[in-house]
């Protein structure tokens, strides 16, 4: 990650400047606005171009969708941000770009004099730590945009770029660099910007309690789909053990564990862990009996018998499906437990 500054363009239209031409900069800035210039054409197009612009910027940040400049329109983008253009939630940069090394390491190539250094080293380390556990765009002076950063890649990428005109802080008066550093290094990891308010890579800078501070959901689901384990497209069998919140899937000879619906780290696992023979390559289906507290899993015309609480297959398996549940075919694909 490296630190740097510069300065022009202000998010707040200077004294020449009208609230139109503003908002056609910000358009241009952060949602690709692009306007006519054929004189017979421009007026009635660049009225329905810009039109279109000021719904796509009001969807995104939730506010009424009516394409005219309104009040909490302009104010909205008059408010401090980051200068990435702006996605849906939570969304990742194009082609999905990531750091195919898990060690990450970054340098802070230029320190602000707002704070000592030791307070930026600190405020750069937190910022990584909160990621760990769960140059096109110009700067432009104090309260404007904060800061930028460019997705994984070699040159600039992964750089995070942080405005020296504005006076960083580490409390909540002026521009936290914790949090924006936050913000960026979410960036230079691969995610996008977020329309989830609640979310640390919402474009436009909030004050929140620092001190207190947390990834919020939509965050965390952002960078596990970049760097969590990935599930497999396709399923051949599943089972839910309701109260501990668990759900196994199964595909070939691997299973995946979710807990609360989120994929857990070190999965997926092989199905020969569970106490299958090698000559099993993939299970068919799977049901548990709470009742009993075990699993059962079919394979072929054999089926097992796992307790979960011993975390052990029981003795005595596998057994013929067509002895122990008469009147069905030899061969399962699906199974529920009906209480």
């Amino acid at each position: 990650v490296v630190a740097s500054g510069a300065a022009p363009l202000t998010n707040y239209p200077s004294p020449e400047e009208s609230e139109v031409a503003f908002a056609q900069r910000y358009l241009a800035n952060f949602y690709g606005l692009e306007m006519e210039t054929t004189p017979m054409t421009k007026m009635k197009v660049n009225r329905n171009i810009m039109e279109n612009k000021i719904q796509e910027m009001q969807q995104f940040f939730g506010l009424k969708v009516t394409g005219q400049l309104d009040t909490s329109t302009l104010d909205m983008m008059h408010r401090p941000r980051c200068g990435v253009p702006d996605v849906e939630n939570f969304q990742v940069f194009p082609g999905r770009p990531v750091w195919k090394k898990r060690l990450i390491t970054y340098r802070i190539n230029n320190y602000t004099p707002d704070l000592r250094p030791e307070d930026v080293d600190d405020a750069f380390q937190k910022a990584f730590q909160v990621w760990k556990h769960r140059d096109a765009y110009p700067f432009d002076g104090p309260w404007g945009i904060l800061a930028h950063a460019f997705a994984p890649g070699a040159g600039l990428g992964g750089d995070a770029h942080f405005d020296e005109a504005e006076t960083w802080t580490k409390s909540r008066k002026g521009p936290n660099l914790f949090l924006v550093a936050v913000h960026e290094i979410g960036h230079s990891l691969g995610l996008g910007h977020s329309s989830d308010t609640s979310a640390i890579m919402f474009p436009s800078y909030r004050d929140i309690d620092y001190k207190i501070f947390r990834l919020s959901a939509d965050d965390i689901h952002g960078i596990q789909s970049l760097y969590g384990p990935n599930l497999p497209s396709h399923i051949e069998a599943a089972y839910e053990v309701a109260d501990r919140s668990h759900v196994f899937l199964f595909k070939d000879d691997k299973y995946w564990l979710m807990n609360n619906l989120k994929p857990q780290l070190n999965y997926p696992k092989s199905i020969h862990s569970l106490g299958f023979p090698s000559s099993v390559k993939k299970i068919d289906a799977a049901v548990f009996n709470p009742l009993f507290y075990k699993t059962y899993f079919f394979v072929g015309n054999k089926f097992w018998r796992y307790d979960e609480r011993r975390q052990f297959m029981d003795p005595g398996y596998p057994k013929l499906i067509t002895t122990y549940f008469p009147g069905i075919g030899p061969k399962i694909d699906a199974v529920f437990y009906c209480n």
